[in-house]
C-alpha cells in the first residue's frame, strides 16, 4: 500500500509529464531506476535530453521544493544519466538537469537548474 507522500508524488509526476507535452517535450521514460537512483522523467525537446526531478508539496510549510533537490540526490541523478546514455548507445549529447516544483497546482519549470 502506498502512503500520502507516495500519492503525492505520483501525482505531481503525472501533473508533469502532462507539463511538458503540452509545452512540446517528447517523454522517453518515467521513473528510470538504476543502482545509482532514479530520474522522475526523461524527455527530449528538439536535440536535447531532459532529465526532470519532480517535487511535488501540499504547501509551502517546509520550503521551496527544489530545496529538496541536494547536492547528493544532483549526483545521483547525474549518474543515472550516465547510464541512460551508455544503455541506449548515445555519445555526445546535449543534455540538461531540470527541476518541476508543484505547489497545490501551480507548476514551476526550473530549466537548467543543476
Amino acid at each position: 500500500m502506498r502512503n500520502k507522500n507516495q500519492i503525492l508524488g505520483a501525482v505531481g509526476e503525472a501533473k508533469a509529464v502532462n507539463f511538458l507535452k503540452n509545452n512540446g517535450y517528447k517523454i522517453l521514460a518515467t521513473n528510470f531506476v538504476t543502482f545509482a537512483g532514479e530520474i522522475d522523467i526523461i524527455a527530449k525537446q528538439k536535440f536535447d535530453y531532459i532529465f526532470v526531478e519532480v517535487k511535488n508539496r501540499s504547501s509551502y510549510a517546509f520550503g521551496l521544493p527544489q530545496n529538496a533537490v541536494n547536492y547528493k540526490k544532483q549526483k545521483n541523478i547525474k549518474n543515472s544519466a550516465d547510464i541512460f546514455f551508455k544503455l541506449n548507445k548515445i555519445s555526445d549529447p546535449n543534455y540538461r538537469f531540470d527541476i518541476i516544483e508543484i505547489v497545490c497546482d501551480e507548476i514551476n519549470h526550473i530549466e537548467g537548474a543543476f
